[in-house]
């Protein structure tokens, strides 16, 4: 079997299991199980598989086909421009949580001059990927990185080391903001903000694969959002920016939540590119 029927027959099984971008699925699993890029696998796509890397192909396609997600099958995947480990132990970052990322390093270019220190506590970090990005774009900030989660603060470790931020990105484990040791600029979070409801409805690839700790976020989804904003005051420092990823249909509670804790306080809501509100962004 060629590379190019190897890649037909996988875009096919995919697509009958109604997995999305089956074609891109089928390319990147079999680039990955070659050890080759793009270039090279189209230059090759008439030559054959040998028996040992068919049989290391199908591994993973049989992995795909039991909807293991492809950033667990491959330990990578991107994140605002970096390449990041990820399995199991923690969840696998999402495009919309790097509208944290941009809100976050857009204010600290505009309020704190090149030479000026800032600082940002990442709650719920998970792999590291909000606070390893502005770590990166933003070398002069001190970053806290944070989760109830040992497991999860191994994964953002090992994504620390491999872009170089260690000695900036200080990993703290514990709930919330407990472990934050001073009081910062900026405080950034992807918490739990599915509902109890939607939990069963979540796609296989979420529900089975990806750790309910950082999924579960409670009756309407914001209950790990009411602790953080109550806890948020005594964490910021004056003239301070919170930044909470939220879902669907949850924009009127957690501005009335963030109103609450912060009456003096510039509330909005920030739209994705679907046009839902994703981020709630206080300006204390």
């Amino acid at each position: 079997m060629s590379l190019k029927q190897a890649l037909r027959k996988a875009e096919t099984l995919f697509a009958s299991r109604s997995i999305p971008d089956a074609r891109i699925e089928a390319e990147l699993l079999l680039r990955h199980s070659l050890g080759i890029d793009k270039v090279e696998l189209y230059a090759g796509l008439e030559r054959p598989l040998s028996s040992p890397e068919a049989d290391g192909f199908w591994c993973l396609v049989e992995r795909r086909l039991r909807h293991e997600p492809t950033a667990y099958i491959l330990k990578q995947c991107q994140f605002y421009g970096i390449d990041l480990y990820v399995d199991s132990r923690a969840l696998i970052p999402r495009p919309e949580s790097e509208m944290l990322v941009e809100m976050a390093l857009e204010f600290a270019g505009r309020h704190f001059p090149s030479n000026a220190p800032c600082s940002l506590a990442d709650v719920g970090t998970g792999s590291g990927a909000i606070a390893i990005a502005v770590a990166w774009h933003l070398r002069r900030a001190k970053v806290y990185a944070m989760d109830i989660s040992a497991e999860a603060l191994e994964v953002a470790r090992i994504n620390c080391e491999r872009h170089g931020v260690e000695g900036q990105v200080n990993l703290l484990l514990g709930d919330m903001l407990r472990p934050l040791p001073e009081r910062v600029n900026i405080i950034a979070a992807n918490l739990p903000y599915v509902r109890d409801e939607e939990l069963p409805q979540l796609m296989l690839e979420i529900r089975e694969f990806e750790p309910l700790q950082a999924l579960a976020g409670g009756f309407d989804g914001l209950d790990q959002v009411r602790r953080l904003l109550s806890q948020a005051e005594e964490r910021l420092l004056p003239g301070g920016l919170i930044l909470l990823e939220i879902g669907q249909g949850q924009s009127a509670e957690a501005r009335r939540l963030a109103k609450a804790c912060f009456p003096e306080a510039d509330v909005d809501l920030v739209p994705d590119l679907a046009g839902i509100d994703r981020v709630l962004r206080v300006l204390t």
